[in-house]
């Protein structure tokens, strides 16, 4: 479904040239979900930016389902840890903004509305405005908005790190609810490890800045995953071990490598 190879992209800061990645490869198998991980500024955001089409790599190519990313990519949903709600719309109006700009007709689109708030069980919610609405009410509408087109692919860039640690919970258990009824190929940035082994079959890790991939991991727990059972076996806290082992030695790279540039 994606296949990135020989990526570089870097940015401009205080003048400076800064590499978020060089030379990176990644390929990402339909119906997979993948969760990126690593330090800070490593470029995970960047990747998820040029799956998009938002971003353009300065070397290499970024190919979605056999095609090169030239431009915006339509065929991908993206949730992003900021609350972008409109405040003047409603639960519906929210979700069904992309509808809107799609040119959806009318009559479609209140059953796919309809749809999509019993599929992140909002009923009831429907008139409420995001200031109406709990934190983790907000985050299921996003989550709807986000799945309204169906698309094939969700990029999601840390999307529940605003949420204290129980309704966090209660979004990660949703979400694979949601991803496992429709097989969507998932490409999830997350700084949580155990989310991550959690909710993915696959573990991909950063390197310190510019971003490479050092451990590509397949997370091989049963599904569904009972996530009070999972995280209390030997097969999670082995996974966990190894992934930690990596991650810190990269953390602590760039955070050493910062302390020298200063």
């Amino acid at each position: 479904m994606i296949n990135i190879t020989g990526v570089s992209k870097s940015f401009e800061k205080d003048g400076q040239k800064i590499d978020a990645v060089k030379d990176f490869s990644l390929t990402i198998n339909d119906g997979e979900f993948v969760a990126l991980i690593g330090p800070s500024g490593c470029g995970k955001s960047t990747v998820l930016n040029m799956i998009a089409g938002l971003l353009a790599p300065e070397e290499g190519v970024v190919e979605y389902n056999g095609e090169p990313v030239t431009a915006i990519n339509t065929s991908v949903g993206y949730m992003t840890q900021k609350d972008s709600l409109l405040p003047w719309r409603t639960t519906e109006g929210n979700i069904s903004a992309p509808l809107d700009i799609r040119r959806v007709p009318k009559s479609q689109r209140a059953a796919l509305v309809s749809q999509a708030i019993e599929k992140v069980r909002l009923g009831g919610f429907e008139r409420h405005h995001p200031d109406e609405l709990s934190g983790g009410m907000r985050k299921r509408v996003l989550l709807a908005r986000t799945l309204i087109y169906e698309p094939d692919t969700l990029l999601m860039d840390e999307p529940f790190a605003a949420l204290d640690a129980l309704l966090k919970l209660v979004m990660q258990e949703e979400l694979l609810r949601i991803w496992s009824e429709a097989r969507s190929t998932v490409v999830y940035v997350t700084h949580d490890l155990t989310e991550a082994i959690s909710i993915a079959d696959r573990i991909v890790v950063f390197s310190k800045r510019p971003g490479r991939i050092v451990l590509d991991l397949p997370v091989e727990l049963e599904r569904p995953r009972d996530f009070d059972t999972i995280r209390s076996s030997p097969e999670f806290l082995k996974l966990y071990n190894r992934v930690w082992a990596t991650l810190r030695h990269e953390v602590v790279s760039q955070e050493e490598a910062s302390g020298e540039g200063r």
